[in-house]
């Protein structure tokens, strides 16, 4: 009996040897070749040899270098390809990482696996280099691109000194530091080849709405018909018949604030040939040969708006520059606006 055991014994061994030995041999033949649903570089190398293997991600990766990275946001879109970023691939290194993935499972494992014909659904990433210098020249291309700060909602004005609003515009700003990690993901052949860009919004600190809140009160000058409308909230509260400067002495053109204001203001007479006599002089407020009667509102290098006692001048182009008006108007007006208020001279 025992002898029969021993036999059974020394047999059973002698298989499991055999068996364990032949397995060996099997994986051992098998020590360069790719397992089933292996991918490199995104490059289907499952079931190949290092050599073909090779050879395949070669040929699929060269195809590669002139197919753009698209980067984009809206209708803006931006593209660069591996050979302009100086890409070089290493072939062998990412043959190398598909080995050891096929055989990362211990003998029986694989053995099994291989003979059920399961696959391993493995990826291995593109083991690439490039130029960082490029990277980030690009980068900086899009931010300039599409980096902007909030416009603020606005009024524009024509030549007839009429206003129309204009939209604000929301602020941009590119994440640079995301959009760096997904260059470098889709290059490594892990991520889309289209980069949508991801940005921070920020809206305008003033919107269409806010414009008349914003525009409380408004002043436009028509050099040709000789008005000076004020608006309140960009409403019409009054027009006022005004004189302008004369040829030669043309009241500037433009947008400008109210930058200073003055009850019976003294006049500094500009050192001007038509000025006469009384050039480089300050006249004091009040005096009968002060021009400048009433109130004083400051719009731009020496010109300004005021009070006459040339009723007649109304209605023409006859001073040095400023806006004459007559005085219960300049005095019913200065009352009404404050510095900085708004004045279109069209």
């Amino acid at each position: 009996m025992r002898d029969r055991f021993a036999i059974f014994a020394v047999a059973l061994l002698a298989v499991l040897f055999t068996g364990a030995a032949a397995l060996i041999v099997y994986d051992a033949s098998r020590k360069d070749r790719i397992a089933e649903g292996v991918r490199a570089g995104g490059v289907e190398v499952g079931g190949l040899t290092r050599d073909v293997a090779e050879d395949k991600i070669a040929r699929s990766l060269r195809g590669r270098m002139n197919e753009p990275i698209l980067v984009r946001d809206g209708k803006t879109s931006f593209r660069l390809t591996p050979r302009q970023m100086g890409a070089t691939f290493n072939v062998s290194a990412m043959v190398d990482a598909a080995i050891a993935a096929s055989r990362d499972d211990n003998i029986f494992v694989r053995t099994v696996r291989e003979i059920r014909g399961r696959p391993l659904h493995a990826s291995v990433p593109a083991s690439v280099s490039y130029s960082r210098l490029v990277l980030a020249r690009f980068v900086d291309r899009v931010e300039r691109k599409l980096n902007r700060k909030p416009q603020d909602a606005r009024l524009g004005f024509n030549d007839a000194g009429e206003f129309h609003p204009i939209p604000g515009k929301r602020g941009v700003r590119v994440d640079s530091r995301a959009l760096r990690g997904q260059l470098r993901t889709a290059i490594l052949g892990l991520a889309p080849a289209t980069i949508t860009v991801r940005a921070t919004k920020k809206d305008p600190r003033i919107k269409l709405k806010d414009l008349a809140r914003e525009y409380d009160k408004l002043l436009i000058v028509n050099r040709k018909t000789f008005k000076l409308r004020f608006y309140r909230n960009l409403k019409l509260v009054k027009t006022y018949n005004i004189a302008v400067g004369a040829v030669g002495f043309d009241t500037p053109a433009g947008l400008y604030h109210i930058q200073n204001k003055a009850v019976n203001p003294a006049w500094s007479v500009p050192n001007k040939p038509w000025a006469g006599s009384l050039a480089g002089q300050v006249i004091p407020g009040g005096a009968a040969n002060n021009p400048l009667k009433a109130r004083w509102m400051g719009i731009y290098d020496g010109a300004g708006i005021h009070g006459t006692a040339e009723d007649g001048s109304i209605g023409t182009a006859a001073s040095h520059g400023c806006i004459r008006m007559h005085i219960p108007d300049v005095v019913e007006l200065y009352d009404r606006v404050e510095v900085n208020t708004p004045v279109y001279i069209a």
